[in-house]
């Protein structure tokens, strides 16, 4: 992260302050998910939207490889103006508020037996752990006298590399039983992998273990106002932040020491009004899938059935019936089976006959199916209608909330699409 590399003081007499700047000007890693990539799929990328969105400014990237000499090329260089993650207290910059508090984590395969929640449990004993380099999972490690590791470097070229994914990889394949990974890497690279991998911050270590750490945004020391704006932004929109970190699987400690839950915001039951708001970042019983992963589900299962349950558009008032009105084409994603109006939180007899028939055809071939449900972002009918599959007895539910807007806007194309004709009548 850019805590730990090397910046470089910047002039006073060159402040820029917030109600001058023209944009958002990110200092970022250009191929480090999950924070940050150019294609605007890490939770960085997001979490600076949210920003550019706040000020009404364009953001825009000066894009480095983080490791040592980020933060001097870049925001001390004054190309940039906003590192998006660096631990708090980092000298180098100076830190707005922390936005989140993550931790190292442990990561090792569901199927193998082990079921510890502390690396010191007896049944890693005589594993083979995965660490990076210089990192405090490696003097955690040592506390607890286990020397069987598999070692991985720290400072790399991240346009070629990326060793604690590989670490998380390796656990996945078996040439590694567990790896013990900065959290916010750890969930998202678990999350991908074919063979089910179990993660478990690791929050009943010791207090002296020092694996818990507060994340800040990094800024210049000579623009307070800027800082006081950050400040109060990161006040103003914790919950949206939350729901983007959740939706990543990075694990966030709450003020209690828990660990918040990514369905914590959840309604008991369906949603049945306001479809259009921000939405949980998780679901009980689906996988929740951003767009990066989306991707690496279609690319490693081909097979994966994509559902789109985004709403028809109201008929026009000028034509009621007995007028002849077909609603207009949708774009979405490739492959897309389009069942619209299946969202709602309560669903008529035709909706729900429509609804399970649409499953029944999109699942024939594979069992149990992969289905993949989305329409927008801040879309509840994508999130009722995973949860109604789930309830329906479909077992391997994802949900994916970013929607065919954010599939597009990370530079994928998107295809017209229409009604899934059987099962009777979708309105």
């Amino acid at each position: 992260m850019a805590a730990l590399l090397a910046g470089a003081a910047a002039s006073p007499a060159l402040a820029v302050e917030v109600t001058e700047r023209e944009a958002v000007r990110v200092c970022a890693d250009g191929n480090l998910l999950p924070f940050s990539n150019e294609k605007m799929e890490g939770f960085e990328n997001e979490i600076a939207k949210l920003i550019g969105e706040d000020l009404k400014k364009p953001v825009t990237y000066t894009w480095w490889p983080q490791t040592i000499g980020f933060v001097r090329n870049t925001l001390g260089a004054r190309k940039c103006d906003l590192v998006m993650g660096t631990a708090s207290g980092e000298e180098l910059m100076q830190n707005t508020n922390p936005y989140y508090r993550t931790v190292y984590a442990l990561v090792y395969r569901t199927k193998s037996g082990i079921r510890a929640e502390s690396v010191g449990d007896p049944a890693l004993k005589d594993a083979r752990i995965g660490v990076v380099e210089r990192t405090p999972a490696v003097n955690l490690l040592r506390r607890y006298g286990i020397t069987k590791t598999e070692p991985y470097q720290l400072n790399t070229d991240t346009r070629v590399n990326n060793p604690a994914r590989d670490a998380i990889a390796d656990v996945a394949t078996g040439k590694t039983d567990a790896a013990v990974i900065w959290g916010p890497i750890a969930g998202y690279f678990a999350a991908q992998q074919s063979e089910p991998l179990t993660v478990v911050p690791l929050i009943k270590e010791p207090a002296v273990a020092h694996l818990q750490f507060n994340i800040s945004m990094g800024i210049r020391g000579d623009e307070p106002e800027w800082k006081h704006w950050l400040n109060d932004f990161i006040k103003r929109r914790q919950d949206d932040i939350d729901r983007i970190l959740l939706r990543y699987h990075v694990p966030i400690i709450g003020p209690d020491g828990t660990l918040k839950t990514a369905d914590a915001s959840a309604p008991p039951g369906y949603r049945m009004d306001n479809y259009r708001a921000p939405t949980p970042a998780g679901l009980t019983g689906a996988s929740t899938v951003t767009v990066a992963e989306l991707r690496g589900l279609i690319e490693r299962h081909p097979d994966t059935r994509l559902v789109d349950v985004m709403p028809t558009p109201p008929r026009p008032a000028d034509r009621a019936p007995p007028a002849v009105w077909a609603p207009p084409p949708r774009r979405s994603l490739p492959g897309a089976v389009w069942l619209p109006n299946v969202g709602y939180g309560s669903l008529s007899t035709d909706q729900e006959r429509y609804f399970r028939a649409g499953l029944d055809a999109v699942s024939k071939g594979e069992s149990p199916p992969r289905l993949v449900f989305f329409c927008e972002p801040d879309c509840w009918m994508s999130w009722n209608a995973a949860k109604r599959a789930v309830e329906w007895g479909y077992s391997n539910v994802y949900w994916y909330a970013d929607g065919a807007t954010r599939w597009q806007e990370a530079g994928y194309a998107l295809e017209t699409v229409q009604p899934f004709a059987g099962g009777g009548a979708s309105n």
